[in-house]
């Protein structure tokens, strides 16, 4: 029986390159899914936008971990996997969710359109800002994260001046020197983090899955861990100064 043939340097580089590319094109199905969303956005079928603004997310979270993997960076150097990376990400964490906000008719009507168009810029400027990480893996500022600022802003159906408030003082929270947590590189409490986060997730899904009639104590949760994960960094590093 002849004996298998030891695979070729050039065809081991070959099927390398192939799927490093691959993990660009994962990256790059998020525009894709970001369009998918963007169409039931103006249809007002809100749910189904959050639904595709989830798969965006996974897609998100994934890539990074096959990228390193794969080492695409020195595999497929003429493709910037961070260039895509930003590009998709505006579409997703920022531009669909601003539609959606500034179509909602939730907030105050001769305000919509500027809020849209502040959350736009600012997010713009947020994803081309160098220091948007802090060295510790903390983000810098609100991060852009406006499609989960959409999410809240359709499970607690504030007051359209409350909500206008609201969203006006997260695009001024933009750049300010805070920081938010970074739900997985974070290595501080990173034991409570992860769990929080994977409860986070179960409690959105199952928002969605009721159209966001969920009653007081899933809201409660929902708004419980969306705070600690904004506002716990701050909080450690005030008590800190008021011990020192």
């Amino acid at each position: 029986m002849d004996q298998l043939r030891p695979e070729s340097p050039a065809s081991a580089t070959r099927v390398r390159r192939a799927a490093a590319f691959s993990v660009h094109v994962f990256t790059a199905l998020g525009a894709g899914v970001a369009l998918l969303a963007m169409l039931e956005a103006v249809r007002e079928h809100w749910t189904a936008m959050f639904w595709w603004l989830g798969v965006a997310l996974i897609i998100d979270g994934v890539d990074g971990p096959l990228a390193r993997r794969l080492d695409v960076v020195h595999v497929q150097p003429d493709w910037s996997g961070d260039v895509l990376d930003l590009v998709v990400d505006f579409t997703t964490y920022v531009f669909v969710p601003a539609y959606a906000i500034t179509a909602s008719g939730m907030l105050l009507p001769l305000a919509a359109p500027l809020i849209g168009v502040g959350i736009t810029v600012t997010g713009a400027l947020y994803f081309a800002d160098r220091r948007m990480k802090s060295d510790d893996n903390h983000f810098r500022g609100f991060p852009g994260l406006w499609n989960i600022a959409a999410f809240y802003l359709f499970l607690l159906h504030p007051s359209p001046l409350l909500a206008t408030l609201g969203l006006a003082i997260l695009i001024a929270l933009t750049f300010v020197p805070f920081h938010v947590i970074h739900p997985v590189r974070v290595e501080r409490l990173r034991w409570l983090t992860l769990p929080l986060v994977a409860l986070w997730g179960v409690l959105v899904i199952d928002a969605l899955s009721r159209n966001f009639a969920v009653g007081p104590i899933v809201t409660a949760l929902l708004c419980a861990i969306g705070l600690y994960i904004v506002a716990s960094d701050s909080a450690i590093r005030l008590l800190r100064s008021l011990k020192a």
